[in-house]
């Protein structure tokens, strides 16, 4: 059964209240929220019902798709590894995997007995197809480019899985935790943005892309049962009409939601309503870009990053739910995290804007309402480069084309990233020369060297140091500004129990309602 809801509910109501109320918040003492959703035993048999953005009518149930239903995937798939808290990569359907001594073959040992939700028995042969599908250009994943190195994938025997790499990668076991890489049966592809049958928690009972969707529990898990016996996915496109409905108990939990302050503030005021943290899961980022005129100069850039205090910006901006950034963007839950603040010294940074004969740098910085905290971090920053004789002008565009018109094109914008990636992956995607993620376009020959060693390095500790190396690079040289790490606000009841999410990873199988 498909559930219904009617989105007029969540426009009318409950609306014009919220944002009283979100508005009579600005100005209150600093924001005290709670560490961690409850956890606790959860009552047997119950369905949650979960409120996620709405995707286009092309959304589907294909992992590897650039428009696959995020929140989807986790319940119904299971990828070879996945990352745990501190970044690490540990197993999921492998349960172990070595290497050649050079790093460019890799063999992963699959658990056997894994069955499909239709009740085919998981072998070698899906993960070659399922690679196969991600590096297949019809498919055009975004993960194709991270694993072009794969130059051939072997079905050695029933669970045993051998990847040939075209250059050494001791890191290539992380490549594989990305959430397009969730394993699918052989021969799907036609059907599996429809099917979503998987090996995971939860088995597809119905979806509509871009509408609402229920799946139940997968009573053959191999990990064993979910605590719910069913969820309940809604699509609704407004920030605000998600929060209504929490807050008029019609839904359990907001997902890919981070609540700006004042709303958190309403939402963990409320009755029956509160609100979880996600630690560190925003990555902010000001891409200075650097083919343009204004940010060409490396002088330039090391101004604008002199000239400010990423401490200013989280206690203005975020109302210090999160950690300064110091324009590294390895957050600090990653083992691989540079521990280093880099210098702020407004003084300085006009006198290298003088020297350059820019002291009265002025241009514009875009945000818009396409993420809560976009202005305000843009009006942080702002105040704070004042300091050194640098003017900029809050420029507010629409939401709908913030990533179409203005993401890559203007010279100074502020974007964000959700935190997760593993270390190579992070780098190598967002700040390599000519990757399509690069969102600042820098280039920086010393820093891909850098990486590709990194990558030849089968020494953990040398290969950190590489890592760490390159940090240094980006700190120092970049077009990329992180002022800070925000932790995820995410609304949900006070029947939820067992919320627990980190990076990409949700966890289905604890996830309940309290008992009573």
């Amino acid at each position: 059964m498909v559930p219904t809801i009617d989105r007029r509910q969540f426009l009318g109501g409950l609306l014009g209240g919220a944002t009283a109320l979100g508005l009579a918040a600005c100005g209150a003492p600093a924001l005290t929220l709670p560490e961690r959703a409850a956890t606790g035993t959860a009552r047997a048999g119950a369905t949650m019902r979960i409120a996620r953005p709405a995707a286009s009518a092309a959304e589907t149930l294909d992992p590897a798709s650039s428009l696959s239903a995020y929140e989807y995937l986790g319940a119904l798939y299971n990828r070879v590894v996945k990352l745990d808290r501190e970044g690490e990569t540990v197993p999921d359907l492998a349960t172990e995997w070595s290497s050649n001594a050079d790093a460019t073959t890799w063999d992963f040992a699959l658990r056997p007995g894994v069955r499909f939700h239709d009740g085919r028995e998981l072998t070698a042969r899906d993960v070659r197809y399922t690679f196969q599908h991600i590096l297949d250009p019809e498919t055009a994943s975004p993960q194709a480019g991270p694993l072009e190195l794969v130059e051939e994938i072997e079905a050695v025997d029933t669970t045993t899985v051998r990847f040939r790499l075209g250059t050494p990668n001791a890191e290539f076991p992380s490549l594989l935790t990305a959430y397009q890489c969730y394993v699918i049966p052989e021969d799907s592809a036609g059907e599996i943005g429809r099917t979503g049958i998987g090996t995971g928690p939860f088995v597809l009972e119905s979806y509509t892309p871009a509408g609402a969707g229920v799946v139940r529990a997968n009573e053959d898990y191999f990990d064993g049962r979910a605590t719910l016996d069913r969820i309940e996915f809604y699509s609704i496109q407004d920030t605000s009409a998600r929060v209504n409905a929490l807050l008029a108990r019609q839904v359990d939990l907001l997902s890919q939601t981070n609540l700006d302050n004042p709303t958190a503030r309403v939402v963990a005021n409320s009755p029956g309503t509160t609100v979880a943290r996600v630690e560190n899961a925003q990555w902010y980022t000001i891409p200075m870009l650097y083919t343009s005129e204004e940010f060409a100069d490396p002088v330039m850039r090391q101004a604008m990053k002199l000239a400010y205090d990423p401490r200013a910006v989280l206690s203005t901006a975020l109302q210090g739910t999160g950690t300064p950034g110091w324009d590294n963007p390895v957050p600090p839950q990653l083992k691989a995290w540079l521990d280093e603040e880099r210098e702020h010294d407004p003084e300085k940074a006009k006198a290298l804007l003088k020297s350059i004969g820019r002291e009265d740098f002025s241009t514009r910085i875009y945000t818009s309402a396409y993420e809560p905290n976009f202005t305000a971090i843009a009006t942080a920053f702002a105040s704070q480069v004042k300091e050194a004789g640098i003017r900029l002008q809050i420029t507010n565009t629409a939401a709908d084309s913030y990533y179409t018109q203005i993401w890559m094109a203007e010279p100074l914008m502020v974007s964000y990233w959700f935190t997760g990636r593993p270390i190579d992956q992070l780098l190598n995607q967002i700040f390599r020369s000519g990757s399509s993620y690069n969102e600042s376009a820098w280039s920086n020959e010393e820093f891909d060297k850098l990486l590709d060693a990194a990558r030849a390095d089968t020494n953990d500790d040398s290969r950190l140091q590489k890592y760490q190396d390159a940090q240094r690079l980006i700190i120092e040289d970049s077009a990329d500004l992180t002022p800070v790490f925000g932790d995820r606000l995410v609304g949900l009841s006070e029947e939820v129990v067992n919320y627990d999410e980190y990076g990409f990873e949700f966890d289905y199988l604890a996830l309940g309602l309290k008992e009573g």
